[in-house]
């Protein structure tokens, strides 16, 4: 899932060490200058303020699923929250591209394991939407992400993150709401806390 995306409603927080997201290709090294003379620090903040954009050509839609992943503790009294930290160390929950072919249900299970490497896990119900747009070039893209509620099932299986990542974590349940980046995502997360101390799955 592209790095790029912003929500549409996105927690100004001071730093912190959290969706993607998202997957980047390894960025191609820039060419080298041609010219040894350097650009002086006045002109280069020039040049960024008066550079104009190119126009908007193309509003693209994007479908995208995911999943909020939780287990038990082992005395059942509290939640935890498995979470993924993006390449720019923002803890979000694991989603990607619905490919042709594929249901939101069925595209959650793969990204899930695809990004976290669970495989043994219990799609339990549908918590909602949330819409990221970010542009790309002369292109403006709507992304509405489904978001399902996952349980974690083998206690001991462990979660593995790829390479483009720089973390996975289980937190508690406070914890999560605490790193989470997304305030849209954070809502959901409280609905999934009803559901499952309800056990309303359906």
């Amino acid at each position: 899932m592209n790095q790029n995306q912003q929500p549409t409603r996105q927690r100004q927080k001071t730093p912190n060490p959290e969706e993607p997201t998202a997957r980047r290709a390894l960025k191609v090294p820039e060419a080298l200058p041609t010219s040894k003379v350097k650009e002086s620090p006045l002109r280069k903040m020039a040049s960024a303020v008066f550079r104009k954009k190119t126009a908007i050509q193309e509003i693209v839609r994007e479908p995208t699923s995911g999943g909020i992943i939780f287990r038990l503790t082992h005395d059942k009294k509290d939640i935890e929250i498995l979470l993924i930290q993006d390449s720019k160390e923002r803890w979000t929950i694991p989603k990607g591209h619905i490919e042709p072919g594929e249901t939101a249900k069925v595209t959650a299970r793969r990204e899930i394991e695809e990004e976290t490497g669970l495989k043994n896990v219990n799609i339990l119900t549908w918590l909602g939407k949330i819409h990221f747009k970010y542009r790309r070039a002369d292109k403006l893209v709507l992304m509405t992400t489904q978001i399902y509620l996952v349980q974690a099932m083998d206690e001991h299986e462990m979660p593995t993150a790829e390479k483009w990542m720089k973390g996975i974590k289980w937190f508690s349940f406070a914890d999560a709401l605490g790193v989470i980046e997304y305030e849209d995502i954070e809502k959901l997360m409280l609905i999934a806390k009803k559901k499952i101390r309800a056990g309303e799955f359906n």
